[in-house]
């Protein structure tokens, strides 16, 4: 395996590596969350009839697919295709991606002994996440490899919704009724998602980003109570590499979320970027740095609209210490290719 500080200073001078620490690249970096995903008709090809968890723990298609996005648009990284719930199948819990549906679990987690009977995460399970990063390593040159994981909130909810959900009023029940039972099901998923995330890294990953998903649906009391911990744990378990960390609809929890220790917060579209970046700032401390933030129904819209937005969006991230363009969430399956090539065009051609 590749150390992780060998893998940062094999790409010093991307532009990625600079914003993510705060330095000024020679052009904007930019990347887009579900940039190798449906929208690709190349994704779509390889992808005809193999399920998604075979896909993702079959590392030349792992490859190929990583590699789609930075073929057609160009894009300033690479992020690695997999899922959030790879680590949970990988250690051996009962979890399947329903195509319509999204992850469904076999057997909901809800009480204590249930927690109790969770397996562990052993790096070598990871065997196949890592043989891709090395593959995709080998094809990309100096361009970044990006990791990921679920954040340890998101992936309990699904463990104890039992699949996606609006509200998640099982996962809220649990965690107000039997708060110990809580701490213990996130503890054992920050470890899972800690090992997962250091595979990656040992594997030659140049960078990480923690997505938690569905942590807007909380307060930021009930956040820095019943998540921040868990999620300080991860991030504060993987080193050598820039950490990003981000949710959606997370504009009230964003001054909780810099506290975890990420070096990048990614920002979803709902707050403009200036503004975050004024809640993000520590008096005293650097100026953080951020992630973000198109609303991704804007690539719907005409060129013209598009540029206008993409324009304001690197004018209000001249605020932050450094910026990492990208969209507020992921790419619409609906989304024309060929706009998300125009984009980075134009993030190239304006002045960080």
């Amino acid at each position: 395996m590749t150390p992780a500080s060998e893998t940062a200073s094999r790409v010093p001078t991307a532009p990625l590596l600079v914003a993510a620490a705060g330095g000024t690249p020679a052009h904007p970096p930019v990347w887009f969350m579900r940039q190798a995903g449906r929208s690709l008709p190349e994704y779509r090809e390889v992808r005809k009839d193999v399920p998604m968890l075979q896909a993702c723990f079959t590392p030349d298609l792992v490859c190929e697919i990583t590699l789609q996005p930075v073929r057609r648009h160009g894009v300033d990284a690479a992020i690695l295709f997999s899922d959030i719930v790879v680590p949970l199948v990988a250690a051996g819990i009962d979890v399947d991606i329903v195509p319509g549906t999204g992850p469904v679990v076999a057997s909901p987690v809800r009480d204590a002994d249930a927690v109790a009977a969770l397996p562990t995460l052993a790096a070598e399970q990871l065997d196949p996440v890592a043989q891709a990063v090395g593959l995709v390593r080998a094809e990309l040159g100096d361009t970044p490899l990006i990791g990921f994981a679920g954040a340890p909130f998101t992936l309990a909810s699904y463990l104890i919704e039992g699949g996606p959900s609006r509200h998640h009023e099982r996962t809220k029940a649990l965690m107000y009724s039997r708060p110990d039972t809580w701490h213990a099901l996130l503890g054992a998923l920050a470890e899972i998602t800690a090992t997962f995330l250091q595979v990656q890294i040992g594997a030659g990953v140049a960078a990480v980003q923690l997505f938690d998903s569905w942590a807007g649906a909380l307060s930021e009391r009930d956040y820095r109570e019943y998540v921040l911990p868990h999620s300080t744990r991860v991030l504060g378990a993987v080193s050598g590499v820039p950490k990003i960390h981000f949710g959606v609809g997370t504009g009230e929890l964003l001054p909780a979320m810099r506290e975890a220790g990420a070096d990048v917060v990614g920002v979803d579209w709902r707050v403009p970027l200036d503004e975050a970046v004024r809640r993000l700032t520590v008096p005293g401390g650097p100026a953080p740095v951020v992630q973000g933030n198109l609303d991704p129904a804007v690539l719907l819209a005409d060129f013209d609209a598009i540029e206008r937005e993409v324009r304001r969006v690197v004018a209000q991230g001249r605020a932050a210490g450094g910026h990492i363009v990208n969209l507020g969430h992921g790419v619409l399956p609906n989304t024309d290719p060929t706009v998300l090539t125009r984009v980075v065009e134009l993030v190239h051609g304006l002045t960080p």
